[in-house]
């Protein structure tokens, strides 16, 4: 992972573990807070594409804050470690919300007139080069006992572009969409590279 979202995450381990605690009562689940995220993302989209802005920006960083709850909580109940089926929850609802918080950012940019939709597309295409490679470095990592540990529910490769960049791009275009487009471009560069930094790793790792 990079410097910046490997030091976040340090930085936010603590803080995180106390929000767990408190909200730790029976009727809130990390399932349910992984919902309440998808949810909330959604919503960030779907504000994004009717270019209310502010409302979407505030969707968005709620959506993030409920996925950066729902682990803690899973390991604080299942003393360190969360449910596979979690796991999997967990990283199919971030996919849903990066991936749809794009589309309705390049909706609400075009529809405004302040930014094209082909810088989306870019945005796109290097989402899925990189969520492939990851996701298929972690599935052959796990079947060939060659699994890397860093809490989470799956084997993430280090890579340029982390869950901490993109939280904060993805609140940058919604701050100023009038430099959407640029953004959006600049961003689809640095997840390709993140892409064949992972490929690369990847392929010697498992070599």
């Amino acid at each position: 992972m990079t410097v910046f979202d490997a030091r976040l995450r340090r930085r936010l381990a603590d803080p995180l573990a106390r929000g767990a605690k408190l909200i730790d009562v029976p009727w809130v689940t990390p399932d349910r807070l992984t919902a309440a995220g998808l949810a909330t993302g959604l919503g960030s989209a779907a504000a994004a594409a009717g270019t209310l802005w502010a409302l979407a920006l505030v969707l968005w960083l709620v959506s993030r804050a409920f996925d950066g709850l729902d682990g803690p909580l899973a390991r604080r109940r299942a003393a360190g470690s969360g449910s596979p089926a979690g796991g999997f929850f967990d990283i199919t609802a971030d996919f849903v919300v990066y991936g749809t918080t794009v589309v309705g950012v390049a909706l609400g940019a075009s529809r405004a007139q302040v930014a094209p939709w082909w810088p989306f597309l870019l945005v796109m295409l290097a989402y899925y080069i990189n969520g492939t490679a990851f996701l298929a470095f972690s599935s052959i990592a796990e079947r060939t006992g060659r699994r890397i540990d860093d809490g989470r529910s799956l084997s993430f490769l280090g890579g340029l572009a982390e869950g901490a960049e993109t939280i904060a791009v993805h609140s940058l275009w919604l701050l100023v969409p009038g430099w959407a487009g640029g953004i959006a471009i600049a961003w689809a560069g640095v997840v390709a590279l993140s892409a064949g930094q992972r490929i690369i790793a990847g392929f010697a790792a498992l070599t």
